[in-house]
Order: structure tokens, then sequence, then C-alpha cells
């Protein structure tokens, strides 16, 4: 199998598991109304979507942060319960959602670590935007990850979804999202 095959067969499955969770935090940050008043946070976000059950090299658990499985085990379920759950963790729980390439939800939210500067490709070429915060910047690196597939985060900030590839990223500003489909 050459790498143009390898690469295909990688990602066959993963697009669509990576739109889903991508269209649930789009309509998380449509569905709130309060991005505009001061102090307020929005929901947040930060899903890793990995090939590899082990990622434990390079996270954390992140406290009695837990994703409820019991009410959503597996994100190609119910795309209407995913992002119910979803909306529920976004606005009380914080870290990283690890989620298998089949789709199954791992219940403990983790700390990502950053990568070593020395030790992983690419990372001394990522390109950063100003407006990235911690989160996104940790899925910038955590996207060259070999393991790590997709990033998707949701900012708390000001709404914006974004998702991560092999240290490329597309951003999706609140007021672009949902493209022609979006309501008014």
């Amino acid at each position: 199998m050459d790498a143009l095959d390898q690469v295909k067969k990688r990602y066959a499955t993963s697009q669509a598991l990576m739109d889903q969770i991508r269209y649930a935090a789009e309509s998380l940050s449509l569905q709130f109304d309060r991005w505009d008043e001061q102090h307020v946070a929005g929901p947040s976000l930060y899903f890793l979507i990995v090939a590899e059950m082990s990622f434990n090299g390079y996270t954390d658990p992140l406290g009695a942060n837990k994703w409820p499985i019991s009410r959503c085990k597996i994100v190609t379920e119910s795309l209407d319960t995913f992002t119910e759950v979803a909306g529920d963790v976004a606005m009380t729980q914080d870290g990283a959602i690890m989620i298998t390439a089949d789709g199954t939800i791992q219940q403990q939210m983790v700390r990502v670590r950053n990568p070593p500067r020395d030790g992983m490709s690419g990372i001394n070429e990522l390109n950063p935007a100003d407006w990235m915060g911690t989160k996104h910047l940790s899925a910038l690196e955590t996207s060259l990850r070999e393991d790590v597939i997709w990033a998707i985060t949701l900012s708390e900030e000001d709404g914006r979804v974004t998702t991560f590839l092999d240290g490329a990223y597309r951003d999706y500003p609140r007021d672009e999202i949902g493209g022609r489909w979006r309501p008014e």
C-alpha cells in the first residue's frame, strides 16, 4: 500500500465523524444568544478524534471532568443526543474529549501535554492565528501527533468553530457557520 492509499484509508470514515462533531459544535454556537454580553462565557468544547485507544503518553486525566457516557457513548448513534450532551458538557466541564475513530467517546476528559519543541516534526513550522487561545493552540499542536486524526474546538469567547488536521486549521467564525442552511 503506497502513502496515498494509507492516507485515504486513515481518513475514510473520520471525515464523516469530524463533520458530525463540527455540526454539533456549530449548532451549540448558534443556539447560544449571549455572545455579545460582557463577562459571559459561552459553550466551550475541545474534541480529539484519535486512531488509537492509547493516548496516555500525551494526556493527563482532568480531575472530575467526565463525559456522561451513560447518556451518550457513541457520537454516531444519535446526532441530537450527542449535541444535547455536548451542550451540557460545554457549559459545565473542561478539558479535551477523546473520541476513537469508531466514534466511541471516552469518559475521562483530559489535559493535553504540549509536545516537545524538538521532538515532533512540523512543530516549529506551525502558524497560529492571533485569535488563538490556549485551547486552540493545544489543538493545533496536538493535530501533529501521528495518532490524532482531527481536533475540533468551539470557542467560549466568540462561538467560532475550528477544525485542525496535521498542523493546519480551518476556522468557521460564528457569523459564517451554517452556510446556506444557517437559520435567520
